[in-house]
C-alpha cells in the first residue's frame, strides 16, 4: 500500500482516485452491485425504481494506521438485523450524498461532523433490495466521541483500513435462501466481525479505485 504515514499523504492519494463531491452522476456511471456474483440475477430482484441512499467510508487517523468506522446494526431493525454496516442511509429530498453520509454517521453514531473531512465519492453501489448507494470518504480527526443510536446501532468498532484493501482477506461465500435459491457475496472476517455482501463490496469498490486494479 501507498506510504499513507501522514494525513495529508493519505488524503492526496485518495482524492487522485475517486470522483470530486461536485460530481452527482450517479445514475450514468459505471456501478457495482450485489448481483455482480449472480449475472443472472436473484429470480428478477433488479427494481426498476432505485432509492438513492449514502454512506460514510471514515477513516479515522491513528498513529498506527488509518482504521475505518464500522458500525454492527440492531438487532431490532427489520432489514439486515445485525449486520455489520457503514454509517449511512437514504437520501432526503434535496439532499446530496455527502450531506446525508454526514448526517446518518451523526444520528447513527453520534460522529460530529466537523470531525470529518470529505476527500471524494466512490463508485456506487446497488443493493438486492433496491437502493443505490453512494460511498462518500471522509477522514475522520481523533478527539471525537462516539453514542450509538439504540434504535439503530447495536456496537460501533474500528477495523485497519490496510486490512479492508488487501483482497487477499476476502472470500466468496454463498447462502441458500428457504426458495431454494442460492446466493453468492463477498465477506471477510476481522476480530470476528463478519463483514459481508453490500458493505464488504462497497470497500472492494474503493480498493478497484485506489489501486487500479479490476476486480473479478
Amino acid at each position: 500500500m501507498n506510504d499513507l504515514s501522514s494525513p495529508d499523504k493519505l488524503r492526496a492519494w485518495i482524492e487522485a482516485h475517486l470522483d470530486p463531491l461536485h460530481d452527482e452522476a450517479v445514475e450514468g456511471g459505471q456501478r457495482r452491485s450485489d448481483f455482480d456474483l449472480s449475472p443472472g440475477g436473484w429470480s428478477g430482484m433488479k427494481p426498476e425504481e432505485l432509492t438513492p441512499a449514502a454512506v460514510l467510508i471514515g477513516l479515522v487517523e491513528r498513529d498506527e494506521g488509518p482504521t475505518v468506522l464500522l458500525t454492527r446494526r440492531s438487532d431490532t431493525l427489520r432489514r439486515h438485523t445485525g449486520q455489520v454496516a457503514l454509517p449511512g442511509g437514504r437520501q432526503d429530498p434535496g439532499e446530496r450524498p455527502w450531506q446525508t453520509a454526514l448526517r446518518e454517521a451523526h444520528e447513527e453514531v453520534g460522529l460530529e461532523p466537523h470531525f470529518v473531512s470529505l476527500v471524494g465519492l466512490s463508485t456506487p453501489y446497488q443493493t438486492g433490495t433496491g437502493f443505490l448507494i453512494t460511498p462518500v470518504v471522509g477522514l475522520v480527526r481523533p478527539g471525537f466521541s462516539l453514542q450509538p443510536n439504540p434504535a439503530e446501532v447495536a456496537d460501533i468498532f474500528e477495523t485497519p483500513f490496510s486490512w479492508l484493501m488487501d483482497l487477499a482477506n476476502y472470500e466468496e461465500h454463498e447462502r441458500e435462501l428457504p426458495t431454494g435459491e442460492k446466493r453468492r457475496f463477498y465477506a471477510t472476517t476481522h476480530d470476528d466481525r463478519y463483514i459481508w455482501g453490500a458493505t464488504a463490496g462497497i470497500l472492494r469498490c474503493l480498493h478497484e479505485r485506489l489501486f487500479g486494479a479490476a476486480l473479478a
